[in-house]
């Protein structure tokens, strides 16, 4: 399915990004306005902030709902600044409009729900106003765009995604995989559908957001949304991931925006693919690590010996076989599994000295 797509038209002193910033939630109309007016003064054209947050446990702060509106009211009078918060139900998309919110955004747990979407979308019929969707929360790229064609066959059409990366069971370097993968397959899909990239939630800690500004830059991503606030560390929730407006300033003052005319965009995106892949492996290698080493004890524990031959070479057989199966010489997928043995073997032989420099203890 074709989405029929119209132009964003959000204000932007450059012709890319444009940048949405404001705090991860409307704590007091003091926080509200000193920020937003903070962000005014660096630049920036779209203020954001949650009126209603979904806490993965209930006794968190969850946002102070239709109170908070006034404030969002009072930073577009003042500072002229588009105002825009997340929707979950219908009932937000009320109050929202009610309001004058500009944009409206969708979060990565509502855009796991088809039903909540297709409700979010009935309530939406007749209006135009710009709809951000966040990928849900699991990596399925046509959840995502189903979420996005339920709302452009309500009449929606100033759409964009958010990039804000993909939930994952193991503690990695990021909150959220950045899978950066998914949005490009989203990109080829649909060319005329702008991508925008949510660093502080891939990231989960300021330190992150920079670099990750750049590489959505570097992969032709339209827009960036930031999680700023005027006082960080004192913030109600995601203090780690929310930067000062002074701060957001000097991120995108050193930004490199790449021509994305030029040719060579498209083996920038191949890399970060390739990159992507090779975090998963080097994953993946980790976890089979792992396991090798409940063997290594299991073998300690039954008096076993370490090297298993057999075993060993029903291994390299099928890998070596399995290898020309997948386009690969048969040679390089034995060599690679000999590396891997070796070192499976080297973190088992570790796991009987510990045994023995225990006893001479």
């Amino acid at each position: 399915m074709e989405l029929d797509l119209q132009p964003l038209n959000l204000p932007s002193d450059n012709e890319r990004p444009f940048v949405i910033a404001g705090p991860c939630s409307a704590e007091s109309e003091e926080q509200v306005m000193t920020t937003a007016k903070e962000l005014a003064a660096k630049g920036c054209h779209n203020f954001r902030a949650g009126i209603w947050k979904p806490r993965t446990k209930p006794g968190g702060f969850e946002g102070h709902g239709e109170i908070a509106m006034p404030w969002m009211q009072a930073v577009k009078q003042e500072t002229g600044m588009l105002i825009s918060t997340e929707v979950a139900t219908p009932e937000h998309v009320e109050i929202a409009l009610k309001y004058g919110i500009d944009i409206l955004w969708i979060g990565a747990r509502t855009t796991a729900n088809p039903f909540a979407m297709q409700a979010i979308a009935d309530s939406l019929k007749g209006v135009d106003i710009p709809v951000f969707v966040k990928n849900p929360v699991n990596p399925d790229l046509e959840l995502w765009i189903g979420a996005l064609e339920r709302l452009n066959g309500a009449g929606i059409k100033r759409l964009a995604a958010i990039h804000r990366g993909f939930s994952s069971y193991d503690k990695k370097i990021y909150r959220n995989l950045p899978m950066w993968q998914i949005p490009i397959e989203l990109k080829r899909r649909y060319r005329n559908l702008p991508i925008v990239c949510d660093p502080s939630h891939i990231g989960g800690c300021r330190e992150l957001i920079a670099p990750l500004c750049q590489q959505a830059m570097d992969l032709g991503f339209e827009g960036l949304i930031v999680e700023s606030h005027c006082n960080p560390d004192k913030a109600w929730s995601d203090a780690k991931q929310q930067v000062t407006p002074e701060v957001l300033d000097y991120i995108l003052s050193l930004l490199v925006i790449r021509d994305g005319a030029v040719t060579t965009e498209g083996i920038g995106q191949l890399r970060s693919q390739i990159d992507e892949l090779d975090n998963q492996l080097m994953e993946l290698l980790s976890k089979r690590m792992r396991v090798c080493r409940e063997i290594g004890q299991y073998k300690k524990e039954h008096n076993m010996t370490v090297l298993q031959a057999n075993r060993y070479n029903e291994i390299l057989d099928k890998r070596s076989a399995q290898g020309t199966l997948c386009g690969m010489s048969s040679k390089f997928a034995r060599q690679v599994f000999e590396l891997i043995h070796e070192e499976s073997v080297r973190q088992q032989v570790e796991i009987y000295q510990q045994g023995k420099e225990r006893a001479g203890e």
